[in-house]
């Protein structure tokens, strides 16, 4: 500790003892024996300045022998204080050593991090490879016992095909021996089957003969057989098709629209098939004065069992005007499913016919003739139906059957029937919704024109 500051706190407690001291509460020491003699015989009683005297006498001394006390102690700080210097300097030496312990230390700590991580690498890459390495000779292992394992199937294979080649020998020989042998019968089986042969082209040849002349037989059977009426009508009923034909366009008085509807049936030649109309049946008028319109759009669908298709055009038959034919593609024709009537290769052959009147409505049997003028027509006495079924009268449009279930014409009058015997057309009207860039007023009216021409008594 610092001298100067020991002396400064020794003065600043002699003036705190002093401060603290009750001066008019003090008693006096009580004098020496020889003292008292010496004042009993100077005087009974002392003055106040001599016990004042007296008590900082021994304020003195005892600030003496607290100084005394405190030099010694400050001397034992001083000899403490310098031990501890002693003591520090050598700690300071021996801190400063253990630094340079610790800074030897923590550069070697690091050293030894530094191998033990190359190690640790070392160690992994070490285990990385090994595990290649194991994976490599169980692989080689796996290759190994798959190699033992094919070797020892070749083995079993070429054991089994050297037995095999042994057994093929012998039966080489057997079969060169079996192979001289059947030389021979073959040879015989030979002439013996060519004598077949011939024998069985001759057996052909007759039974050909037969089969043509069984297959005339029968199909002269059936076409000199007529089939009843109740049956054609059934199978027209199984035929016979929906139609709708609409026709619009605009006139002075506003827009015109003309609808159409009516069943009929499929016709065909064996190479073309067609729906057949009557112009009765389609929004056209052949009697009109004012010559024909000029209709913006046409639409003619036909529908059957759920299925309807679109005609592309409509042709008016050479045979005749009223004759409307819808040609139809083979794709169209197949998706309705409707078995198509063949056209009659001969009308004549019965004197009777079919009619069916007003696509199913009644049908009846009834005679008809030939017209010598018109030899595309037959006269039908409507006078003279008999077995009429159903209620109704020929008229326009009535579909007529051979007794052989085959297609003569349509009525074209009450009294008349168009022979229907190809199918070639006169005039050719494309359908659509947008006709204005061709106009169908004059095709129509050319049409028109023809039905005009023909005989009043075939109108």
């Amino acid at each position: 500790m610092n001298k100067t500051l020991l002396l400064i706190l020794c003065d600043f407690l002699l003036l705190t003892l002093l401060a603290l001291t009750r001066w008019d509460a003090a008693t006096p020491a009580k004098p020496a024996p020889a003292v008292a003699t010496q004042n009993a015989g100077a005087g009974s009683a002392a003055s106040p300045e001599q016990d004042m005297i007296a008590v900082m006498k021994l304020s003195l001394e005892d600030e003496q022998s607290r100084r005394d006390a405190l030099a010694r102690d400050l001397a034992q700080t001083e000899t403490l204080k310098t031990a501890a210097e002693q003591a520090g300097a050598k700690l300071s030496a021996t801190l400063t050593e253990t630094q340079a312990n610790a800074e030897k230390l923590d550069r070697a700590l690091a050293l030894t991090r530094a191998d033990a991580e190359t190690e640790r690498a070392r160690a992994e890459q070490l285990a990385r490879d090994l595990a290649v390495r194991a994976s490599e000779a169980k692989r080689q292992q796996e290759d190994i016992a798959k190699l033992e394992q094919a070797e020892a199937t070749a083995r079993r294979r070429a054991e089994d095909l050297s037995v095999t080649v042994k057994v093929a020998e012998k039966e080489k020989a057997l079969l060169t021996e079996q192979t001289t042998l059947l030389r021979a019968e073959v040879a015989t089986e030979r002439a013996e089957r060519q004598r077949v042969q011939q024998t069985t082209v001759e057996l052909v040849q007759g039974v050909g003969q037969l089969a043509e002349q069984s297959s005339a037989l029968k199909r002269e059977i059936i076409e000199s057989r007529p089939i009843n009426a109740n049956t054609l009508f059934t199978a027209f009923l199984e035929r016979r098709i929906a139609t709708r034909f609409t026709a619009a366009r605009t006139s002075f008085f506003g827009p015109v629209d003309r609808s159409r509807e009516t069943n009929t049936v499929l016709a065909g030649d064996g190479r073309d098939t067609i729906a057949l109309l009557h112009v009765d049946d389609t929004p056209f008028s052949w009697t009109e004065q004012n010559g024909q319109a000029d209709w913006e759009r046409l639409a003619l669908s036909l529908t059957r069992s759920g299925v309807t298709v679109a005609a592309g055009r409509v042709d008016f038959l050479s045979s005749d005007p009223r004759l409307v034919a819808l040609p139809l593609t083979a794709e169209q024709a197949g998706s309705l499913k409707s078995e198509a009537y063949l056209i009659a290769l001969e009308p004549f052959k019965f004197p009777e016919a079919v009619l069916i009147s007003a696509g199913g409505k009644g049908y009846g049997e009834l005679p008809f003739k030939l017209d010598p003028a018109n030899p595309g027509y037959v006269q039908v006495d409507n006078r003279l139906v008999r077995r009429l079924f159903g209620d109704f009268s020929p008229s326009r449009g009535d579909l007529v059957l051979s007794k052989t279930g085959e297609l003569l014409g349509i009525m074209v009058n009450t009294g008349t029937c168009a022979l229907i015997t190809n199918f070639l057309p006169q005039k050719t009207l494309t359908l659509g919704n947008n006709l204005k860039a061709t106009p169908t007023g004059p095709l129509l009216e050319e049409v028109a024109a023809r039905y005009r021409r023909l005989p009043a008594r075939l109108q």
